[in-house]
Order: structure tokens, then sequence, then C-alpha cells
């Protein structure tokens, strides 16, 4: 089986260089196997995702925060949850199942999994959730956007957005460059993890 990362993993390393990108890679080929007990934002997702499912009105998002027993998602989930308020304001937002795909080059798997299909004011939107307390850049967000579009469009209508949206910073992007050009830089990263991989 090839190897899999995730669309955030490869940002993650995207945004290194030079030792501290080889660090990277090394962390996520040997971290422990996926366990939803340890996916800290698991919870904000599934409760969000529901939220849409029912067509549940705004300020049922406080419901997210209700029940939560661990210390440090009490401390950060109402700030994920009131970022996700703030941008949600008055929009008109209506569920949808998002399409999901995994994106493969040079033996590396990338699941590309958006978390959210919204039509906002009648207009379809596929969306990544952007949830890490880290610093938030446009190279960044061009990278996710544009393998987003890459994978998916197949898949929606020519009219469905693809985007990435920054919680914390109530920002939703969406591709604001060459998915060509993003594209090969995306590839030739695949291309340093592949080479690194069975070497950490």
């Amino acid at each position: 089986m090839m190897p899999r990362i995730s669309l955030t993993d490869l940002v993650d390393v995207v945004s290194k260089a030079g030792s501290p990108k080889a660090t990277k890679v090394r962390q996520i080929k040997n971290r422990q196997e996926y366990s939803p007990a340890t996916d800290f934002y698991r919870p904000f997702r599934e409760k969000l995702v529901a939220l849409h499912e029912s067509n549940s009105p705004k300020n049922t998002l406080l419901n997210i925060c209700s029940g939560l027993t661990d210390i440090k998602k009490i401390k950060a989930y109402p700030d994920i949850v009131e970022g996700y308020r703030k941008w949600w304001g008055n929009k008109n937002l209506n569920w949808f199942q998002p399409p999901s795909v995994l994106y493969s080059h040079l033996g590396m798997d990338v699941s590309v999994n958006p978390e959210l299909g919204l039509s906002i004011n009648g207009e379809q939107h596929v969306i990544k959730l952007y949830l890490k307390d880290d610093e938030v850049n446009k190279a960044k967000m061009d990278l996710i956007t544009a393998l987003m579009e890459h994978c998916l469009r197949p898949k929606v209508t020519a009219r469905t957005m693809v985007g990435v949206l920054d919680v914390r910073g109530a920002k939703l992007y969406t591709l604001g460059t060459s998915a060509a050009a993003q594209k090969a830089i995306i590839d030739a990263e695949l291309a340093y993890i592949a080479a690194l991989w069975p070497c950490v």
C-alpha cells in the first residue's frame, strides 16, 4: 500500500525548508496510526457537519462546545466556533455532500477530503476547514486550493467554487493563482517526500 498523507501534512512540509522539512517528513511517517481519540478537531468537524446536514440555525453552533471534557479543547474550541460564527454571518447556508478523492504521485497518496459542501446564498462551495492555530498565508492557501481544484473539479459542476476556510480568521480562500503552476510545486514536493520516505 502506498504511503498516505493528508492535505494538511503536505502543506506542513511545503511550508518548511532545510532540515526542519526533513524532520516534518520523519514525524509524519513515524507518528502513531490515526485514531479518532487523538484527532483534536474531530468533534468540531463532526458536530459542524451534523449541524449543517440537519439545516440547524446558526445559534446551535454554541452546542459544539457542550459536553467537552478535554481541557485543551475547552480552551481552544470557543475561538474556532466564534471564527466560524463570524464567517457564517448572514449567509444562507444549505448542505450537500462534498466529494473526496485521493491524489497519487510518485508512490505517494494525498487524501483530499473537504468537510463541507455548502450552497452559500445559492452558489455551491466545496470547503476544506483549516483549523490549526498557526500562520495562515496566501501561499499556503493557494497550494491547498490548487490541489482541490485539480482533484475535485471533475466531480463538481463548472460553477462550483472550491476553497479552504481559515476558521479562526473567518476567511474563505479560493484559488488565487494558476492551478497548473501550483500543481507543479505540489508534485515537486511529493517527489521530495517520496525520495526521503524510505530513509527516515
